[in-house]
């Protein structure tokens, strides 16, 4: 009989085996340790009013259930030129997925589903793509060359990318170290999923085509943080130029991590910064775990070259499933298969992730290849088994299996099984080589699954239907004085000032670095709320008032240094700069007249408190703590406002009432 063994004490093994440490106690010495290695690919789509190759508008967006018609596909691989079949092809293939384009015709035309030839490359785009590539110090190619880049997971409906290589060979300067780029591309965005449940992807197809560029570093980053750092960088160089789209998916970037020893792992579409540290720190220890189990298996089995596993078709009368599996599978008529893996007693239970295993490697291969949706296979090695342990004694002894046999059951529709038995097996031998190249999707919690194979090198090819763009000097030239002065002194200063760090961005594109180093330098004003004031307030004014010709930000200096001279409370300038943004020519006492700005002091503000939290006492309508404080302030709030700090009233308030 197999021998029993404690899964948790396996679990906790692999963890102490591989020298796991939790990502807020992990150290430089630790990712060291592990050869942590990763570079970074960030799109970030352009703002501009027409599609990349076709004169279709770019921005607009569609609702899920908003579209003109319905457009469906299926992959087919064929040979290269080599007689070879590209590897993501031959995987897209197997899925036998049914791809659905909805389609607005506002927003999409024949060009996208190449029945039109493409126009000529977008001339707004390409000068927003060269005036970034010199803000990155990249070296602009003499000549554009269109490509095309397969494209092969549905997101595109021709089946390829069309691209070209703006810059190569730059540099971005961090506040401690640079870090290189390789390229900087111009190219076409692809549709956005709706959708993608067993046999069925959908997509919608009003992004596909705009203009985007691609950054590409070198993997120069050597723990999770400076991934991080060496992003928002890049994205903050791009935003202030002021032509870039901002907002939900208008910036997204692909990690490519690895270990000493593993291979290059790709982490498709992050679409927030603050998740990459978290995830590429949990991606460079999942390679590490599995060259782990790598390890392991070469001890148990002497000849990987002829491993084969085992399987089993079931009767599902034979196996006692949860009540609500068992009627799912019979409803459906899914077909029960058995498998035992030689060699992999232990394997399935391996660490992987926080919350992972190996076992996940195999199901979540299952899901996105055999189309079988998860929960689609239990194993032996579980700690939350859907079979109960008498099932595994039926399954032992109708595979023959031995003791050192890892057991593991699957289910789905039987046209599927076939692929789901490939898909097992072919994951376990890769077992034997350590870490498969493969693209991974983030999860919220930082941790990644299996999305697809990783695309071969030789994916893109020359456009013909394209011609080259010769790029003259004088052009870049022209272009290079249209580019913001964007310093890195500024951004380390601001940093060391502790100014929040989506104020930066606006600061220097409005080139406002100027104002606040005189706030914070000559005046004396305390930087964070300088910073805020021109990044958050001015920034929320700009956008929900009309601007005058008259305004400048010279005015701002001038606002500060009265309201300090006249000695009144700061806060009272959230009041008075949106009407001196409007009515730049009103002097001072006319904007302390337009709020309804009179004089009290505090003694006189401080009598008013007895009065109204009696009166609150009578008619409180909320028992939530602090909502006494919040009633009172709010009616104290335009008395006192410019006569006291808010602040320091509502400590005067007190803690003592009616709550």
């Amino acid at each position: 009989m197999k021998k029993k063994f404690d899964v948790r004490q396996n679990y906790r093994q692999t963890l102490a085996d591989i020298g796991y440490v939790n990502f807020r106690e992990a150290s430089q010495a630790d990712y060291e340790r592990i050869g942590f290695m990763s570079g970074l690919e960030v799109h970030q789509q352009l703002k501009t009013g027409q599609k990349l190759f076709c004169r279709c508008p770019a921005g607009k967006y569609q609702k899920d259930d908003e579209y003109d018609a319905e457009v469906i596909r299926h992959m087919r691989p064929t040979l290269s030129e080599l007689g070879e079949y590209d590897g993501t092809a031959l995987m897209e293939f197997k899925t036998r997925k049914e791809i659905v384009y909805r389609i607005k015709n506002e927003t999409t035309c024949t060009y996208e589903v190449d029945d039109t030839p493409p126009f000529a490359l977008n001339r707004e785009a390409l000068e927003i793509a060269i005036g970034i590539s010199l803000l990155k110090k990249l070296n602009i190619v003499g000549e554009v060359h269109i490509t095309r880049k397969q494209y092969l997971d549905g997101s595109i409906p021709t089946g390829f990318q069309r691209t070209a290589i703006i810059g190569v060979e730059g540099e971005i300067e961090l506040p401690y170290k640079k870090i290189r780029l390789i390229q900087l591309s111009i190219e076409e965005d692809s549709c956005r999923e709706v959708s993608d449940i067993g046999h069925r992807r959908i997509y919608k197809t009003d992004r596909l085509g705009m203009p985007l560029i691609e950054t590409v570093t070198y993997p120069d980053m050597v723990n999770p943080q400076e991934v991080a750092d060496a992003c928002q960088f890049i994205r903050f160089l791009n935003r202030s130029t002021g032509k870039v789209l901002t907002g939900m998916g208008a910036a997204r970037q692909d990690v490519n991590v690895s270990c000493r020893g593993g291979t290059r792992v790709e982490i498709k579409g992050v679409s927030r910064i603050r998740q990459i540290p978290l995830l590429t720190h949990n991606e460079s220890f999942r390679q590490w775990a599995l060259l782990n189990v790598r390890s392991l298996l070469h001890k148990t089995v002497k000849k990987p070259e002829l491993w084969k596993m085992q399987s089993r078709r079931l009767d599902p009368e034979y196996l006692e499933f949860k009540p609500r599996f068992a009627r799912q599978i019979k409803e459906n008529n899914w077909q029960i298969y058995a498998v035992g893996l030689p060699g992999f007693i232990g394997i399935l239970s391996h660490f992987t992730q926080p919350g992972k295993v190996f076992a996940d490697e195999i199901s979540e291969r299952l899901k996105v290849i055999a189309c079988l949706e998860r929960p689609n296979m239990d194993h032996d090695e579980n700690l939350k088994p859907l079979l109960g342990e008498s099932n595994w004694s039926v399954v032992k002894k109708l595979l023959n299996a031995r003791a050192d046999y890892a057991l593991l059951v699957f289910w789905g529709p039987e046209d599927d099984m076939k692929t789901a038995l490939e898909t097992i097996e072919e994951r376990c031998k890769w077992a034997f080589d350590g870490v498969p190249n493969e693209t991974r999707k983030s999860m919220p919690d930082g941790t990644t699954i299996f999305e697809r194979v990783l695309p071969g090198a030789d994916r893109m090819y020359p456009d013909t239907d394209s011609a080259p763009i010769p790029l003259k000097d004088e052009y870049i030239d022209e272009l290079r004085k249209r580019i913001p002065a964007v310093s890195i002194d500024a951004y380390k200063q601001m940093q060391k000032w502790r100014i929040p760090d989506d104020t930066f961005e606006y600061i220097l594109k409005k080139d406002l670095f100027p104002t606040l180093q005189k706030l914070i330098s000559e005046m004396d004003e305390e930087p964070v709320f300088a910073g805020t004031l021109l990044g958050h307030k001015l920034k929320h004014i700009e956008g929900q008032y009309p601007a005058s010709k008259d305004f400048h930000y010279g005015l701002i200096i001038m606002l500060v240094k009265k309201i300090r001279k006249m000695k009144l409370d700061m806060a009272i300038i959230d009041e008075m700069l949106p009407v001196l943004y409007q009515h730049p020519k009103m002097d001072f006492d006319s904007l302390l007249i337009s709020i309804k700005y009179k004089p009290w002091s505090e003694k006189q503000i401080l009598e008013d408190i007895p009065f109204l939290e009696t009166k609150y006492c009578a008619i409180r309508k909320s028992k939530r703590p602090g909502a006494r404080t919040d009633w009172v302030m709010g009616h104290l709030r335009t008395k006192a406002l410019g006569n006291v700090s808010l602040k320091q009233l509502r400590k005067k308030v007190g803690e003592n009432g009616c709550e």
